[in-house]
């Protein structure tokens, strides 16, 4: 058997690599660093941020006795994912680059170059893969539900999730660290990423001021009117921010964005603006396995972490131009639904799929049916 395992020089894929050696001793395997980094266009902003995991991932290999290969996805990734970013900021949505680095680069473009000189592909993401009686392949949470990524993994095709093996799936972070320190592994000891894939060290402020650059706008009190400052640039601020708006008198929270006019608005509570939403619209959802028969109870998960919702998801007509739309209406309420953003639904343990939320409230032709 040929495996390829996507690595990264970070502790989960070099202990998946490792438990791979050990359970396949006969297989061929090959490790793969996959180049997104921008260091072309993000030049000044920071160290070049793949010099240290590539090596660590050399050396990852070197202790294990398997070969490394470069693959350079820069071009792909700016494509499919940068540019996907940038225009949802400049819209004023949320994005979530991680999902489409997973559906669109890491099991995407990549299977699209090696597809046919490898039998699977691995990662170290915090998921479980199963098949199932219906000779379909499943996602699973992990048992870590802390570290479980199947959120960042719902937009996986069916053809993906036949080829991809999660050896850490089984474990919980700290066993992960164990098992690197009983092999003393050169990077037993590096922290987590955190933040957006590509990134690395440059800090998030300076990408989007690379790619949006800087509009001065007004900061608004929204109970009052009152403008009580200004700011560089609606597109670098997220709902619940509490640092970086430079006021006086806090705390102050932003707590609404209007992009197109590049207002901000700030309160003394975090809530002041952001009613609790208990229903919204999602719109081109992605099934892993089969889609399931709505409407249908499911849980949901909002954004990446433990807490799963209790929900339905109804189907609605779809628009003119063939979007499939979903009325999600919620057990609980939530503040935190911001457009652009994925639900992501589950049937017990499988993560079934996600679709990007549109609006929130009652969707056109069913108002009245859902209060805001």
């Amino acid at each position: 058997m040929k495996i390829g395992v996507l690595l990264s020089g970070g502790v989960d894929s070099s202990v998946g690599l490792g438990l791979l050696k050990s359970k396949y001793p006969d297989a061929r395997i090959t490790a793969y660093y996959l180049k997104i980094w921008l260091e072309d266009e993000l030049a000044g902003l920071g160290s070049c941020p793949w010099e240290e995991d590539l090596a660590y991932a050399r050396g990852v290999c070197e202790l294990f006795g398997v070969p490394l290969k470069i693959i350079s996805l820069q071009r792909e990734y700016r494509e499919r994912v940068v540019s996907y970013t940038v225009s949802e900021l400049k819209a004023g949505r949320t994005p979530s680059p991680d999902i489409f680095c997973n559906s669109r680069i890491k099991f995407g473009v990549f299977f699209e170059r090696v597809s046919e000189s490898l039998d699977k592909t691995a990662s170290g993401h915090y998921a479980l893969v199963r098949r199932g009686e219906d000779g379909l392949f499943h996602i699973i949470r992990s048992p870590d539900r802390v570290k479980d990524q199947t959120y960042f993994l719902s937009h996986l095709t069916q053809a993906q999730a036949a080829q991809v093996l999660f050896p850490i799936g089984g474990f919980a972070k700290d066993e992960v660290r164990a098992m690197a320190r009983s092999w003393n592994l050169p990077n037993q000891r590096r922290p987590d990423s955190q933040g957006i894939c590509f990134l690395g060290k440059i800090r998030y402020p300076d990408f989007v001021r690379h790619y949006l650059g800087e509009k001065e706008g007004a900061i608004v009190e929204p109970e009052s009117g009152r403008v009580l400052g200004s700011h560089r640039g609606a597109w670098f601020y997220t709902i619940g921010q509490r640092t970086g708006l430079g006021l006086s008198g806090g705390p102050w929270y932003v707590v609404g964005k209007d992009t197109p006019e590049n207002v901000v608005f700030a309160a003394h509570a975090p809530d002041a603006l952001r009613a609790a939403v208990s229903c919204f619209e999602a719109v081109n959802p992605g099934w892993i396995a089969a889609a399931p028969v709505l409407p249908a109870r499911v849980s949901l998960k909002l954004r990446h972490g433990p807490r799963l919702i209790s929900a339905q998801i109804s189907a609605l007509p779809e628009d003119e131009d063939g979007t499939v739309r979903l009325l999600v209406s919620m057990d609980e309420s939530d503040r935190g639904v911001a457009s652009g953003q994925f639900a992501v639904f589950y049937d017990g343990e499988e993560c079934l799929g996600g679709a990007m939320i549109r609006s929130t409230g009652s969707p056109p032709g069913r108002r009245g049916a859902h209060p805001r």
